[in-house]
């Protein structure tokens, strides 16, 4: 079979699946990525062909601004199917499509593969309530931002009704989207590699020239960025009380500054620098550890050797790094958000904490890292959480190649 993945940022959810196909005798797989962020990439699987485009200007200032980010859209779309043609041109029919139709790639290819099964990952849609949008009374929501997330639905809506199938990861992120579209949907997390994503009791962490190990109560956070949607401030704002509670604990924050969702900060300015600011002498810096990115194997040893794990976000998409702490044997102190709660059940498998109440998380952190032993048993069940559900090679792959090569 031939397949072809699109994903601007290949290859994004698609890694482990396109991989894979590409190792299968009698499958050829094709990739489209733009070509800013797939420079000096490294090759995924020597198989693969991928081919880069380059996205035309987005939205024009004139525009209404509830349409710029869709008119960058359409310009995308209509960039990718230019690719898709030109392959076309070369002999390359694809059987399966499969793609993200956040940035608008998708919105053209069942123009050009018409005779293609269409398979669309489809990871959030935005609406008004219950969700994202309006749930932290800090960035509240007007009703200009109502209207606008209506818009912004406008991509996946179009991949809704071209799309013979769809993936979510998680249950909740499927019933996101209108009800009469989910029978096309299939839940099917990407997975996580266990065989890799492990406890390690050796483990260390070279840190500002110290180097740590589980014994010495570290709290860790991990975010690809430092921002409000992964609940950022309200870890911040709990640092004293953290520190309180837990004497000599080091709290070590991976992530960078830049902002993947919701708003920006004032220009100059970032999150950590708005809230380190805020907290000035309320707390001791010099254990607080930001480490920004890190290369994977170090980030891995940050959960290994982490005391407590906070993970905090909105009603959003589920973060990989959650299930990869749970993988590693963390104590898991997360948000009762969706789609936590999909995953983690207080007391059995992780501890589930108000978002917005410094005092209820910082006193559960607190327990983790001053009684360790009590919390064994979590450990050892999130662990098993993560092997059951998001196995990679176990589970999630071999479900993944079924539906797409069915």
């Amino acid at each position: 079979m031939n397949f072809l993945f699109v994903h601007q940022n290949f290859p994004g959810q698609f890694r482990h699946v396109a991989a894979a196909l590409a190792g299968m005798p009698g499958h050829r797989v094709v990739a489209i990525g733009e070509s800013a962020n797939l420079k000096n990439r490294p090759t995924l699987h020597p198989a693969i062909t991928v081919v880069g485009y380059q996205p035309k200007q987005g939205g024009s200032p004139g525009t209404h601004h509830y349409l710029r980010e869709y008119e960058g859209a359409v310009r995308r779309g209509q960039e990718v199917a230019r690719t898709a043609i030109g392959l076309k041109e070369k002999g390359f029919l694809p059987d399966v499509v499969v793609s993200h139709p956040a940035w608008g790639e998708s919105m053209f290819l069942r123009d050009v593969f018409p005779k293609a099964r269409h398979v669309t990952y489809f990871e959030y849609f935005y609406q008004a309530t219950g969700g994202d949008v309006g749930f932290d009374p800090e960035y509240p929501s007007t009703f200009d931002d109502r209207c606008r997330v209506r818009v912004k639905n406008t991509t996946q809506l179009l991949a809704l009704e071209s799309a013979d199938d769809g993936i979510s990861p998680t249950t909740w992120q499927k019933r996101r989207y209108p009800e009469e579209f989910r029978r096309k949907i299939r839940v099917i997390h990407e997975g996580i590699d266990t065989s890799i994503v492990c406890p390690d009791s050796s483990a260390t962490l070279e840190i500002e020239g110290l180097r740590l190990k589980k014994e010495d109560r570290i709290i860790t956070y991990v975010g690809r960025n430092l921002e409000p949607y992964r609940g950022f401030h309200v870890l911040m704002r709990t640092l004293p009380l953290i520190q309180e509670r837990c004497p000599g604990s080091r709290i070590v924050i991976v992530g960078g500054d830049d902002v993947s969702y919701g708003k920006k900060p004032p220009a100059g300015k970032t999150y950590r620098s708005i809230y380190t600011e805020e907290l000035h002498s309320q707390v001791d810096w010099s254990r607080v550890h930001f480490t920004g990115r890190l290369p994977y194997s170090h980030y891995l040893n940050v959960l290994r050797v982490s005391s407590a794990h906070v993970y905090l976000t909105y009603p959003f998409v589920l973060s990989w790094s959650m299930l990869e702490a749970m993988a590693a044997g963390c104590l898991v102190v997360g948000s009762s958000t969706a789609p936590v709660q999909e995953v983690v059940r207080h007391g059995e498998n992780g501890l589930l904490v108000d978002f917005f109440d410094k005092e209820q998380l910082s006193r559960a952190v607190g327990e983790a890292v001053n009684n360790p032993a009590r919390f064994e048993e979590i450990r050892r069940n999130a662990r098993k959480t993560a092997v059951e559900r998001y196995d990679l090679k176990t589970r999630c792959l071999p479900e993944m190649l079924r539906f797409l090569t069915a």
